[in-house]
Protein backbone atom coordinates (compact mmCIF):
# COMPACT_ATOMS: atom_id res chain seq x y z
CA UNK A 1 0.00 0.00 0.00
CA UNK A 2 1.29 3.41 -1.04
CA UNK A 3 1.31 6.36 1.35
CA UNK A 4 -2.49 7.18 2.18
CA UNK A 5 -2.73 9.41 5.03
CA UNK A 6 -1.58 13.06 5.05
CA UNK A 7 1.39 14.34 3.89
CA UNK A 8 4.43 14.68 6.11
CA UNK A 9 4.66 18.38 6.55
CA UNK A 10 0.61 17.89 7.50
CA UNK A 11 0.80 14.96 9.88
CA UNK A 12 3.14 16.82 12.06
CA UNK A 13 0.72 19.47 12.83
CA UNK A 14 -2.22 17.18 12.85
CA UNK A 15 -4.54 17.48 15.93
CA UNK A 16 -6.78 15.23 16.70
CA UNK A 17 -11.15 16.13 16.87
CA UNK A 18 -11.63 13.87 20.11
CA UNK A 19 -13.47 15.72 22.44
CA UNK A 20 -11.78 15.22 25.85
CA UNK A 21 -15.16 14.39 28.62
CA UNK A 22 -15.14 16.70 31.34
CA UNK A 23 -14.98 14.22 33.79
CA UNK A 24 -11.72 12.56 32.22
CA UNK A 25 -9.38 12.69 35.19
CA UNK A 26 -12.17 12.15 37.96
CA UNK A 27 -13.16 8.69 35.62
CA UNK A 28 -9.24 7.60 35.74
CA UNK A 29 -8.61 8.61 39.56
CA UNK A 30 -11.75 6.78 40.74
CA UNK A 31 -11.10 3.80 38.33
CA UNK A 32 -7.28 3.32 40.27
CA UNK A 33 -9.11 4.34 43.45
CA UNK A 34 -11.13 1.07 43.52
CA UNK A 35 -8.39 -1.18 42.01
CA UNK A 36 -5.91 -0.05 45.13
CA UNK A 37 -8.49 -1.31 47.67
CA UNK A 38 -7.21 -4.89 46.42
CA UNK A 39 -3.89 -6.18 47.71
CA UNK A 40 -1.56 -5.97 45.14
CA UNK A 41 -0.44 -9.26 45.80
CA UNK A 42 2.41 -9.32 43.58
CA UNK A 43 4.14 -13.07 43.34
CA UNK A 44 7.23 -13.96 42.15
CA UNK A 45 8.27 -18.02 41.03
CA UNK A 46 11.42 -18.58 39.55
CA UNK A 47 11.31 -20.45 36.56
CA UNK A 48 13.84 -22.86 35.41
CA UNK A 49 13.79 -21.72 31.33
CA UNK A 50 16.91 -23.24 30.67
CA UNK A 51 18.30 -19.81 29.94
CA UNK A 52 21.91 -19.75 31.58
CA UNK A 53 22.29 -15.99 30.99
CA UNK A 54 18.63 -15.17 32.31
CA UNK A 55 16.87 -15.72 35.21
CA UNK A 56 12.89 -15.74 34.79
CA UNK A 57 9.82 -15.59 37.05
CA UNK A 58 6.28 -15.84 36.40
CA UNK A 59 4.58 -13.14 37.83
CA UNK A 60 0.84 -13.18 39.17
CA UNK A 61 -0.71 -9.70 40.71
CA UNK A 62 -3.95 -8.22 41.22
CA UNK A 63 -5.43 -6.16 38.50
CA UNK A 64 -9.02 -4.47 37.93
CA UNK A 65 -11.63 -5.62 39.97
CA UNK A 66 -9.34 -7.45 42.01
CA UNK A 67 -8.62 -10.12 39.20
CA UNK A 68 -5.29 -11.91 39.06
CA UNK A 69 -3.21 -10.73 36.38
CA UNK A 70 0.23 -12.75 34.86
CA UNK A 71 3.33 -11.35 33.55
CA UNK A 72 7.26 -12.14 33.64
CA UNK A 73 10.01 -10.89 34.80
CA UNK A 74 13.33 -11.29 33.10
CA UNK A 75 16.65 -10.07 34.82
CA UNK A 76 20.70 -10.90 33.83
CA UNK A 77 21.52 -13.74 35.67
CA UNK A 78 23.58 -13.06 38.98
CA UNK A 79 21.85 -9.35 39.29
CA UNK A 80 22.60 -8.21 43.10
CA UNK A 81 21.48 -4.64 42.93
CA UNK A 82 18.47 -2.86 41.67
CA UNK A 83 18.61 -2.15 37.70
CA UNK A 84 16.60 -0.17 35.29
CA UNK A 85 13.18 -1.49 34.89
CA UNK A 86 11.40 -1.66 31.35
CA UNK A 87 7.92 -2.25 31.49
CA UNK A 88 6.46 -3.91 28.44
CA UNK A 89 2.73 -4.18 26.76
CA UNK A 90 2.13 -6.62 24.07
CA UNK A 91 0.64 -6.24 20.75
CA UNK A 92 -3.41 -7.06 19.71
CA UNK A 93 -4.24 -10.72 20.70
CA UNK A 94 -1.27 -11.26 22.08
CA UNK A 95 -0.13 -12.62 25.45
CA UNK A 96 3.17 -12.74 27.45
CA UNK A 97 4.19 -15.91 25.52
CA UNK A 98 6.99 -17.62 26.75
CA UNK A 99 9.74 -16.55 28.91
CA UNK A 100 12.31 -17.36 25.18
CA UNK A 101 10.49 -15.14 22.99
CA UNK A 102 11.61 -12.11 25.40
CA UNK A 103 15.29 -12.11 25.59
CA UNK A 104 16.34 -8.48 24.04
CA UNK A 105 16.11 -6.12 26.69
CA UNK A 106 17.07 -8.37 30.14
CA UNK A 107 20.10 -8.84 27.81
CA UNK A 108 21.26 -5.16 28.11
CA UNK A 109 21.52 -5.28 31.66
CA UNK A 110 17.97 -4.16 32.18
CA UNK A 111 15.09 -5.64 34.53
CA UNK A 112 12.18 -6.15 31.63
CA UNK A 113 8.90 -6.87 32.82
CA UNK A 114 5.76 -8.61 30.00
CA UNK A 115 2.54 -7.89 31.15
CA UNK A 116 0.04 -10.46 30.31
CA UNK A 117 -3.58 -8.88 28.64
CA UNK A 118 -6.47 -10.43 29.98
CA UNK A 119 -8.52 -12.19 27.69
CA UNK A 120 -5.78 -12.13 24.74
CA UNK A 121 -2.63 -14.72 23.55
CA UNK A 122 -4.40 -16.66 21.08
CA UNK A 123 -3.99 -15.21 18.02
CA UNK A 124 0.11 -14.91 17.86
CA UNK A 125 2.84 -15.62 20.01
CA UNK A 126 3.26 -18.42 22.58
CA UNK A 127 -0.11 -17.44 23.86
CA UNK A 128 -1.94 -16.24 27.17
CA UNK A 129 -2.76 -17.02 30.38
CA UNK A 130 -4.92 -14.34 31.83
CA UNK A 131 -8.76 -14.50 31.55
CA UNK A 132 -11.04 -12.16 31.50
CA UNK A 133 -13.77 -12.89 33.75
CA UNK A 134 -16.00 -10.01 32.95
CA UNK A 135 -19.29 -9.90 30.81
CA UNK A 136 -20.45 -7.49 28.85
CA UNK A 137 -23.61 -6.46 26.26
CA UNK A 138 -23.45 -7.80 22.45
CA UNK A 139 -19.79 -7.62 20.61
CA UNK A 140 -18.23 -7.55 17.65
CA UNK A 141 -15.52 -10.66 17.75
CA UNK A 142 -12.33 -8.85 18.78
CA UNK A 143 -12.04 -7.15 21.91
CA UNK A 144 -12.60 -2.99 20.77
CA UNK A 145 -16.68 -3.30 21.04
CA UNK A 146 -16.74 -5.31 24.13
CA UNK A 147 -18.85 -2.69 27.04
CA UNK A 148 -18.56 -0.18 24.42
CA UNK A 149 -22.37 0.79 25.65
CA UNK A 150 -20.75 3.32 28.55
CA UNK A 151 -17.02 4.00 30.05
CA UNK A 152 -17.55 1.87 33.02
CA UNK A 153 -18.36 -1.20 31.17
CA UNK A 154 -15.08 -0.39 28.16
CA UNK A 155 -12.89 -3.70 27.83
CA UNK A 156 -10.02 -1.26 27.87
CA UNK A 157 -10.83 -0.01 31.25
CA UNK A 158 -9.98 -3.07 32.85
CA UNK A 159 -6.51 -3.41 30.24
CA UNK A 160 -5.39 0.18 31.34
CA UNK A 161 -5.78 -0.59 34.89
CA UNK A 162 -4.37 -3.41 34.81
CA UNK A 163 -0.79 -1.57 33.26
CA UNK A 164 -0.92 0.69 36.00
CA UNK A 165 -0.92 -2.33 38.40
CA UNK A 166 1.73 -4.06 36.55
CA UNK A 167 4.67 -0.92 37.18
CA UNK A 168 3.50 -1.12 40.43
CA UNK A 169 4.08 -4.68 40.80
CA UNK A 170 7.41 -5.10 38.73
CA UNK A 171 8.76 -2.37 41.12
CA UNK A 172 7.70 -4.29 43.96
CA UNK A 173 10.68 -6.28 43.42
CA UNK A 174 13.81 -5.90 45.18
CA UNK A 175 16.08 -6.19 41.72
CA UNK A 176 14.40 -3.50 40.10
CA UNK A 177 14.91 0.36 40.61
CA UNK A 178 10.94 2.05 40.53
CA UNK A 179 12.85 5.62 40.35
CA UNK A 180 14.48 4.23 36.52
CA UNK A 181 10.93 3.16 35.57
CA UNK A 182 10.24 2.86 31.78
CA UNK A 183 7.35 2.12 29.72
CA UNK A 184 7.11 0.49 26.03
CA UNK A 185 5.33 -0.99 23.03
CA UNK A 186 4.38 -1.52 20.20
CA UNK A 187 0.78 -1.56 18.25
CA UNK A 188 -1.84 -2.02 21.62
CA UNK A 189 1.01 -2.16 23.60
CA UNK A 190 2.18 1.44 21.86
CA UNK A 191 -1.24 2.79 22.94
CA UNK A 192 -1.09 1.01 26.43
CA UNK A 193 2.15 2.51 27.13
CA UNK A 194 0.44 6.14 25.83
CA UNK A 195 -2.04 5.78 28.24
CA UNK A 196 0.01 4.45 31.47
CA UNK A 197 1.96 7.85 30.67
CA UNK A 198 -1.11 9.92 31.20
CA UNK A 199 -1.96 7.89 34.09
CA UNK A 200 2.17 6.97 36.14
CA UNK A 201 3.24 10.31 36.51
CA UNK A 202 6.59 9.34 37.51
CA UNK A 203 8.02 7.10 34.95
CA UNK A 204 11.55 8.51 33.63
CA UNK A 205 10.90 7.48 29.90
CA UNK A 206 8.10 5.50 27.28
CA UNK A 207 8.49 4.13 23.98
CA UNK A 208 5.32 3.48 22.37
CA UNK A 209 5.76 1.96 19.12
CA UNK A 210 3.10 2.70 16.19
CA UNK A 211 0.79 3.32 18.90
CA UNK A 212 -3.09 1.56 18.28
CA UNK A 213 -5.90 3.21 20.64
CA UNK A 214 -5.13 7.34 19.65
CA UNK A 215 -7.25 9.50 17.77
CA UNK A 216 -10.39 7.08 17.21
CA UNK A 217 -12.68 9.82 15.72
CA UNK A 218 -10.19 9.61 12.20
CA UNK A 219 -8.92 5.90 13.34
CA UNK A 220 -12.00 4.67 12.62
CA UNK A 221 -13.16 6.20 9.57
CA UNK A 222 -9.76 6.54 7.75
CA UNK A 223 -9.00 2.60 7.61
CA UNK A 224 -10.69 -0.63 7.09
CA UNK A 225 -8.22 -2.64 8.26
CA UNK A 226 -9.15 -4.47 11.87
CA UNK A 227 -9.00 -3.61 14.63
CA UNK A 228 -10.48 -0.33 14.22
CA UNK A 229 -12.82 -1.94 11.62
CA UNK A 230 -14.34 -3.52 14.60
CA UNK A 231 -16.06 -0.61 15.96
CA UNK A 232 -17.08 0.29 12.20
CA UNK A 233 -18.89 -2.97 12.08
CA UNK A 234 -20.53 -2.73 15.57
CA UNK A 235 -22.21 0.56 14.50
CA UNK A 236 -22.83 -1.27 10.66
CA UNK A 237 -25.43 -3.55 13.04
CA UNK A 238 -26.65 -0.92 15.88
CA UNK A 239 -27.69 2.11 13.82
CA UNK A 240 -27.68 5.21 15.54
CA UNK A 241 -25.55 4.43 18.55
CA UNK A 242 -22.39 6.88 17.16
CA UNK A 243 -22.75 9.43 19.58
CA UNK A 244 -22.86 6.78 22.37
CA UNK A 245 -20.01 5.29 20.87
CA UNK A 246 -17.32 8.08 20.56
CA UNK A 247 -18.52 9.39 24.34
CA UNK A 248 -17.11 5.73 25.51
CA UNK A 249 -14.11 5.91 23.09
CA UNK A 250 -13.30 9.48 24.76
CA UNK A 251 -12.48 7.91 28.11
CA UNK A 252 -9.69 6.02 26.52
CA UNK A 253 -8.27 8.05 23.47
CA UNK A 254 -3.99 7.92 23.65
CA UNK A 255 -4.40 11.81 22.59
CA UNK A 256 -6.08 12.65 26.15
CA UNK A 257 -3.52 10.45 27.98
CA UNK A 258 -0.46 12.15 25.87
CA UNK A 259 -1.58 15.47 26.95
CA UNK A 260 -1.21 14.64 30.85
CA UNK A 261 2.27 13.23 30.16
CA UNK A 262 5.08 14.03 32.32
CA UNK A 263 7.68 11.85 31.10
CA UNK A 264 10.62 12.13 27.84
CA UNK A 265 8.97 10.00 24.99
CA UNK A 266 9.91 8.48 21.68
CA UNK A 267 7.71 7.33 19.31
CA UNK A 268 7.43 5.72 15.90
CA UNK A 269 5.48 5.78 12.68
CA UNK A 270 4.94 4.26 9.43
CA UNK A 271 3.57 6.33 6.70
CA UNK A 272 2.17 3.40 4.95
CA UNK A 273 0.54 1.76 8.31
CA UNK A 274 -3.22 0.97 7.37
CA UNK A 275 -3.57 -0.58 11.10
CA UNK A 276 -2.34 2.19 13.11
CA UNK A 277 -2.85 4.91 10.40
CA UNK A 278 0.07 7.94 10.90
CA UNK A 279 -2.14 10.34 11.27
CA UNK A 280 -3.67 9.04 14.56
CA UNK A 281 0.26 8.32 15.65
CA UNK A 282 1.21 11.84 14.89
CA UNK A 283 -1.97 12.85 16.86
CA UNK A 284 -0.39 11.25 20.39
CA UNK A 285 2.10 12.74 19.33
CA UNK A 286 1.75 16.22 19.07
CA UNK A 287 -0.66 16.04 22.25
CA UNK A 288 2.58 14.93 24.28
CA UNK A 289 2.75 17.45 27.06
CA UNK A 290 6.54 16.50 28.15
CA UNK A 291 8.67 18.61 25.46
CA UNK A 292 11.26 16.09 25.73
CA UNK A 293 9.84 14.18 22.96
CA UNK A 294 10.84 12.53 19.41
CA UNK A 295 9.39 10.72 16.94
CA UNK A 296 11.34 7.77 14.50
CA UNK A 297 9.31 8.12 10.47
CA UNK A 298 9.42 5.12 8.92
CA UNK A 299 8.59 6.05 5.42
CA UNK A 300 7.97 3.06 3.50
CA UNK A 301 6.73 0.67 5.98
CA UNK A 302 3.17 -0.94 6.90
CA UNK A 303 2.32 -1.74 10.21
CA UNK A 304 6.03 -3.95 11.22
CA UNK A 305 7.75 -0.34 12.09
CA UNK A 306 11.17 -0.34 11.92
CA UNK A 307 11.26 -3.53 13.05
CA UNK A 308 14.37 -4.20 14.60
CA UNK A 309 15.94 -0.83 13.48
CA UNK A 310 13.99 0.60 15.56
CA UNK A 311 14.48 -1.46 18.18
CA UNK A 312 18.59 -0.50 17.70
CA UNK A 313 17.05 3.11 17.98
CA UNK A 314 15.30 2.22 21.24
CA UNK A 315 18.51 1.45 22.93
CA UNK A 316 20.54 4.32 21.87
CA UNK A 317 17.86 6.47 22.92
CA UNK A 318 17.39 4.66 26.52
CA UNK A 319 21.24 5.25 26.89
CA UNK A 320 20.71 8.53 26.27
CA UNK A 321 18.54 9.14 28.96
CA UNK A 322 20.64 7.15 31.21
CA UNK A 323 18.64 4.28 31.53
Amino acid sequence: MALFDLPIEELREHRSASVEPEDFDAFWAKTLAEVREFDLDARFEPVDTGLSTLQVFDVTFTGFGGHPVKGWLTLPAGAEEPLPLLVEYVGYGGGRGLPHEHLLWASTGRAHFVMDTRGQGSAWGGGGDTPDPVGGGPAFPGFMTRGIDAPENYYYRRVFTDAVRAVEAARSHPLTDASRTAAMGASQGGGITVAVAGLVPDLVAVLPDVPFLCDFPRATTITDRNPYREIALWLKTHRGRADEVRRTLSYFDGVHFAARARTPALFSVALEDQTCPPSTVFAAYNAWAHEDRAIEVYEFNDHEGGGPFHDGAKMRWLRSHQL
